[in-house]
């Protein structure tokens, strides 16, 4: 951070996440040396950004972490979100970030989150806020939302990380790419959506997700946090212990999540980063 005029000037990165191609992935705008501003300020700078997610990269609280990430969206600060912690790794290890062990550890608002760097990063999913079946009337709700009858929920469970999924598998990829919601109707439901593709295929599933801001349900072009707790419901279980998802398709992007459940059981959730654009930004 350097002072010009009164203002101060940040190291500022914007990173596209889940894609090895530039412009088909999903982006996040990245701050370093963030510590001086204020929450306002981080707020303020995300609503201009206009991504789904805008990070902060200051020092850390805990001294196991090699940095602290704060998490933005235009409405308010995430504890954890997925495609943010992958991307402001990059950033980090760009910009010269050595961790102290032999993986990078990331301090947010669930804690300590662990992140694989050889190659492609990847990070170990946090263990779920909310697991387990989903009640009726919430289903009743999402399938009128999706435009879908109930019966046409494969299965469901909660898959809140953080953000709060509620996880839906319909018949398969198809059905899912076919999907053109109520945007009214899904409310304050966040809802991802997962279907297979034949065996054979390039990737196993393709996913969806939606969320809500000011009372209308958006897409999400590929999402860390969904895919986690995806990985967590069905890696090993309904999917292999590793597979690729697709996601953003419907989007015109070409998003691809690679879901690994390791022997000890963690699910670690990586893809292709690359930094579109670097600068410094004046707040």
């Amino acid at each position: 951070m350097a002072r010009l005029g009164g203002v101060s000037a940040y190291e500022f990165r914007q990173v596209d996440v889940f894609t090895h191609e530039p412009l088909l992935g999903n982006p996040v705008a990245v701050v370093h040396g963030a510590d001086d501003l204020s929450d306002e300020q981080m707020a303020a700078f995300a609503r201009w950004t206009n991504l789904s997610e805008t990070t902060f990269l200051v020092a850390p609280t805990d001294p196991a972490a090699d940095y602290r990430l704060r998490i933005f969206t235009v409405s308010g600060e995430l504890p954890f979100a997925g495609h943010p912690t992958l991307g402001s790794a990059h950033a980090w290890l760009e910009a010269g970030g050595k961790p102290q062990g032999t993986n990078v550890v990331q301090e947010c608002g669930v804690g300590l989150v662990e992140l694989r760097s050889d190659g492609r990063i990847a990070f170990a999913a946090p263990e779920l806020i909310r697991g387990g079946e989903v009640d009726e009337e919430t289903l009743e709700a999402v399938a009128e939302g999706l435009r879908i009858g109930r019966g046409d929920i494969v299965d469901a469970r909660w898959c809140d990380n953080g953000p709060g999924w509620v996880g839906v598998m319909l018949a398969d990829a198809e059905t899912v790419l076919a999907i053109t919601p109520d945007h009214a109707a899904l409310g304050d439901h966040k809802v991802g959506l997962v279907g297979r593709y034949p065996e054979g295929s390039e990737c196993a599933v393709e996913v969806r997700a939606f969320y809500p801001a000011d009372g209308v349900a958006f897409e999400d072009p590929v999402t860390g946090s969904l895919n986690a707790a995806l990985g967590q419901w069905l890696a090993g279980s309904q999917l292999p212990e590793a597979y690729v998802a697709s996601q953003g398709t419907v989007m015109h992007r070409r998003g691809r999540v690679h879901v690994d459940r390791a022997a000890d059981g963690a699910v670690w959730v990586g893809g292709d980063t690359l930094t579109t654009i670097r600068g410094t930004v004046e707040l």
